[in-house]
Formats: structure tokens, C-alpha cells, sequence
């Protein structure tokens, strides 16, 4: 098993400026929003001004009509620059969400096996889409407006100080003890929101481990018992989110509060003035319009640093994957570019192929810190074999196919493909020279083209009926209506286990590589099928290494060399025959299996 990565285990807290660095992305938009939100703050802040001048003519010869229709136009031009301001900035938050998934999903197919292997799927999936919402909402809650309301909010200051320093010294008290109290309670709002996402994550998970398995789980009456394993994490995930309201219910009075207060003690202490005829009442009228423009971004710059809080929560969660090391980040610096996959057209099928020995030198690897799976393990697989891995099961077989791909990397030993280490090859490199069949098998949602053509986009019409005639596979396509382009589900539902098997063969055999691993080739197919399969895999290895791993030894039994491995060791190498003599672990299976 593999052991959680420590990353895994020690989340990063979410930066601001892993927020910003999305934000310049777009600076271009970004910059034009700015621009319209200068020019709307000025529309607005010129319209108390405006009315001041019209409740100014009142009782005086002077017509108000200018004022009155250019007071008109400001509100109408205000409405405009908002509508295409709100349009940009709702356009920009949805490029954030886009580049922050690109990243994600970029960064997910390219980690290493062993952050997969070490982590759930279902949270992994939750984490390109409710996390990265959530960053999106950072956005349309108020950060980019919360900088423009920053101007109308510094000029409505300036225009009530010119009026009266004396009501705006009353005003930004009130003001202040709400901002110190909204910015205490909204830091305890990013370490709830992260618990929040994480409960949301392990939810996800578990309905993916559910769906995935809901033959094996009622088939064993285990329904109920899912049900309420998944409600608990739904209860989980709901007290999170309500202690996230909580904290959010006490914000939300305190800008209502500074708001009421600043307005009850400006009409009253304003009121006084007037009456006592130290403020006329246009400048009082005046100067609660612009308090009134004061408070609107107020409450931006109160649901900017509520949203941007909770936002972190979840950009901790996305960061925490991007920057995990890439699979890739170890390649060797002098990597080759990857070599043509022969079945993808840059060949026709075996044109400029030829056999690659295989050499696996003294290896040795464990999974974390548990025991060795593999110790010192050596044996050569010659150009143009067939070699096959027996043993029993937990002898290490598939792992010693997951080295070769380079899933993992031997912790002692090397293993050497035409005598270069593999270690010293891109992995892209690598695996453009090999097929690989894993032992489960799998397939994609998709069509059966797709799946076939996974490793080999650019396979014709004939190329793919060739294949699948191999694997006797053909004739159930032909049968369909839709022929290749029939539709499978989620891990090759409508495909019987021994099709899906088959159909990963033959998408091994279209790529047309040296090299070709099989894991487990017949695991799932009965007698007939296994045997054409047999003839199958004779033809495939014309012209190639073939290394393969089964417990079934008939699958095997022809082939040029047996290596039989126990508890991570080589105890024997010979054929059919040599084995039976001279292995007792060999004899032993053969026996179990009635080949002997």
C-alpha cells in the first residue's frame, strides 16, 4: 500500500497572492474595469453636487431645468458604465475559474502515481469544481469593485469633509469600529471555509467510492450502512457550513449597524446644525447623499473581505496540488524527444520497429517506509521474447510493470531498456515505446474508438478492425448498429469484463510498440477466448519484446523464459519444462492448476 504524501498531510494555507497572480492574467480587462470604475465613481460623485445646485435655485429666478437634465444624464450614464463594468468583471472572474481549472486539471493528469495512489478521487474531482467556484466568487463579490468603490468612497470623504468636518469626524467613528470588527471576525471565516471544502471534498469521495461500487454494495446488503457512512459526511460538511453562516450572521449586522448609526447620528447631530444655522440645508441634504455614496462601498469592502477570506479557504485547498511536483519534474535534463508511436501514423504497423532488450539489475523498491516489495531483483528479458512473471500473489509482479513504466522508480538497482536506464529517458519517451495492458483493465467513458485509438489517434478504419479481430473482438462490433462508435459507460459498463480485457489488448497491439507489458492478459476470459487470445499474443510478439504477468500458467506455459518470483525475489528462470524439474514453488502452482 501506498503511504499518504506528506504534502497530503500538511495543507497550505491559501495567499493573497496566489489570488492576485489570477487576476493578471486578465490585467487587460482588468485595467478597462478599473477605467469604468473611475469613470462611474465620477458620474456618481458629480450627482449630489448637481443636486445640490438644483435645491440651491429653489425660491430663485433661476431655472433648475439644466441641472435637473444633467442630472438625468449622470444617473443614466452611471447605469451604463455600471451594466458594461458588471459585464467585465463577471467575464473576468469566469477566466479566473478557467485558468485556475486548467491548472488543476493540468497539474491533476500529471502528477505522480503516488500522490494518486495516496489520495481519493472524489475530493481531487470536488477540487476543480466547488473549490474553484469559490475562488470565483472573490471576484463577483467585491474585490475588483471594492478597489473602484475605494474612489467613490475617498471622494464622498473629501466632498462631506469640504462640507462639515465636524459630522464627517462623527461618521468615520461609527465607520471604524465596524471595519476593526468586520476584519477580526473574517479571519476566522478562511480557516472555517478550508474545513468546510475539505468536509465537502471527503463527501464527494465517498459518492464516487459508492457509484463506483453500487453492484458490489447491494449485491452485499451494505446499502443502508453506505447511506449512512455518506450522511455522516453530509452532516459533517453541513456543521462546517454552519458555523461558516455564523460567523457570516455576525458580520452582516455590523455593516448594517455602522451604516444605521453613522445616518441616525448625522441626521441628528446635522439637524442641530441646521436648526442652530450652522449648516444650510442643501449642504446637510448634500452631505447625507454622499454618506449615502460612502456606505456602497462600504458594504463592497465588507463583502470583499468576507468573500476574499472564504475564496482562501479554498485557493489553500487548489494551491496545495499545484504545487506538488510533477511527475515529469525529475525527468532526465537531456531528454530525447518522444519517439513516434509506430500505430499512431507516423508508421505503418511494425515498419521501423525492432525488439529492445529489457534489463532489471539488482532492483529493490518499497512503497513509503513499508516493507521491500521488490529486493535485488535480476533477470534479462532478451530482444524479441517472450517472458513471462509468475508467483504467487504479493510477489511483487505488477509492481515490477509499474517500474518500467516509471510510475515509480527503483529506490536501489536500475532497470535498462537497449542498456540505457530508464531514469536517464523522458517518460514520455518511454512509454512511446511501450503497450501497456493493465491488470484491471480499464476503459473510458467515451466510444469504443476513442478507447481503442487512446495511444494511437491516428489508426485508420483497417488498422482498428485488424486489432480487434486479434482479440476476437470484431464480430461483437460488428454487431452493434453503431459499430466503433458505440457508446460505453464509466469503466466499460455495457462491456463484459473478458471484452474489456480484450479491448485493452487491442488497444496495445494498434500502438505498435517495441516493447509490450502485459499484466494479467486473461484474467477475465474463459476457455475460447483465452485461447484465441493465446494466438493473439504469438502474432504480437513478431517483432517484439513481450514481457508478461499471469497466475494462469497456461497463459504462459509457451513462452521463451519463465521468471518465477516469490516475496520480491527471483527463486527461478527456465521454461515450462526447466521450471517443473527444477522449481518447487513452479511445481507447486503448476499442480494447483492441473498442468501437472
Amino acid at each position: 500500500m501506498a503511504e499518504p504524501a506528506a504534502d497530503a498531510m500538511q495543507a497550505p494555507r491559501g495567499r493573497f497572492r496566489d489570488l492576485t497572480a489570477y487576476l493578471t492574467e486578465h490585467r487587460g480587462v482588468l485595467g478597462g474595469v478599473l477605467v469604468l470604475s473611475v469613470l462611474g465613481a465620477g458620474l456618481s460623485l458629480a450627482q449630489p453636487v448637481v443636486v445640490n445646485r438644483v435645491i440651491g435655485s429653489i425660491g430663485t429666478a433661476r431655472s433648475p431645468a439644466p441641472e435637473v437634465a444633467g442630472l438625468v444624464l449622470l444617473v443614466l450614464g452611471a447605469g451604463l458604465v455600471g451594466a458594461v463594468h458588471q459585464y467585465l468583471l463577471e467575464r473576468t472572474a469566469e477566466g479566473v475559474v478557467l485558468s485556475a481549472r486548467r491548472r488543476l486539471v493540468g497539474q491533476l493528469l500529471h502528477l505522480p502515481v503516488r500522490e494518486h495512489d495516496a489520495r481519493r478521487a472524489g475530493d481531487l474531482v470536488s477540487r476543480v469544481g466547488s473549490d474553484t467556484t469559490m475562488v470565483r466568487a472573490a471576484l463577483t463579490g467585491g474585490l475588483v469593485d471594492a478597489l473602484g468603490g475605494a474612489l467613490v468612497f475617498t471622494g464622498a470623504l473629501v466632498g462631506m469633509a469640504l462640507l462639515d468636518p465636524l459630522l464627517l469626524g462623527i461618521t468615520l467613528g461609527v465607520v471604524l469600529v465596524a471595519v476593526v470588527a468586520v476584519v477580526v471576525a473574517s479571519a476566522r471565516i478562511q480557516s472555517l471555509t478550508r474545513s468546510a471544502q475539505e468536509a465537502v471534498g471527503r463527501l464527494a469521495a465517498g459518492v464516487e467510492r459508492a457509484v463506483s461500487a453500487v453492484r458490489t454494495i447491494r449485491a452485499g446488503g451494505a446499502t443502508d450502512r453506505e447511506i449512512a457512512r455518506l450522511e455522516a459526511e453530509a452532516v459533517s460538511a453541513y456543521g462546517y457550513g454552519v458555523r461558516v453562516a455564523g460567523v457570516g450572521a455576525v458580520l452582516w449586522p455590523i455593516s448594517g449597524l455602522a451604516v444605521q448609526g453613522s445616518f441616525l447620528a448625522v441626521l441628528g447631530v446635522g439637524g442641530y446644525r441646521v436648526a442652530s444655522g450652522a449648516l444650510a440645508v442643501a449642504d446637510l441634504v448634500t452631505f447625507i447623499l454622499f454618506l449615502f455614496m460612502m456606505v456602497m462601498p462600504l458594504g463592497q469592502f465588507f463583502s470583499a473581505v468576507t468573500t476574499v477570506r472564504t475564496a482562501l479557504g479554498a485557493l489553500g485547498r487548489i494551491q496545495e496540488i499545484l504545487d506538488l511536483p510533477r511527475e515529469d519534474a525529475d525527468d532526465a535534463p537531456d531528454r530525447t524527444d518522444p519517439a513516434p508511436r509506430p500505430g499512431s501514423g507516423a508508421a505503418g504497423p511494425g515498419e521501423g520497429r525492432r525488439p529492445v532488450e529489457l534489463v532489471f539489475d539488482e532492483v529493490s523498491f518499497a512503497y513509503g517506509s513499508g516493507r521491500p516489495v521488490l529486493e535485488r531483483l535480476g533477470f534479462t528479458v532478451p530482444a524479441g521474447s517472450t517472458t513471462a512473471i509468475v508467483g504467487p500473489s504479493g510477489a511483487g509482479k505488477s509492481t515490477l510493470l509499474s517500474l518500467v513504466e516509471r510510475f515509480y522508480d527503483p529506490d536501489a538497482g536500475s532497470i535498462r531498456l537497449d542498456g540505457t536506464d530508464v531514469r536517464a529517458m523522458s517518460r514520455a519517451d518511454l512509454r512511446a515505446r511501450i503497450g501497456f495492458v493493465e491488470q484491471s483493465a480499464p476503459v473510458l467513458a467515451g466510444s469504443l474508438r476513442e478507447n481503442l485509438v487512446l495511444a494511437a489517434p491516428e489508426a485508420d478504419e483497417d488498422s482498428c478492425r485488424a486489432v480487434l479481430d486479434a482479440v476476437n473482438l470484431l464480430e461483437r462490433v460488428q454487431a452493434h448498429p453503431d459499430g466503433l462508435d458505440a457508446t460505453v459507460g464509466d469503466d466499460g459498463a455495457g462491456l463484459s469484463g473478458g471484452e474489456r480485457q480484450r479491448l485493452a489488448i487491442a488497444r496495445a497491439l494498434l500502438a505498435d510498440t517495441p516493447l509490450m507489458l502485459l499484466d494479467e492478459p486473461t484474467a477475465s476470459l474463459d476457455s475460447r477466448n483465452e485461447k484465441a487470445l493465446h494466438t493473439a499474443i504469438r502474432s504480437a510478439a513478431a517483432g517484439r519484446t513481450v514481457l508478461i504477468v499471469a497466475h494462469r500458467l497456461s497463459t504462459v506455459a509457451g513462452a521463451d523464459q519463465i521468471v518465477v518470483l516469490d516475496q520480491g525475489r527471483v527463486t527461478a528462470v527456465g521454461t515450462h519444462d526447466e521450471l517443473l524439474s527444477t522449481s518447487e514453488l513452479y511445481r507447486e502452482l503448476a499442480r494447483h492448476q492441473l498442468l501437472v
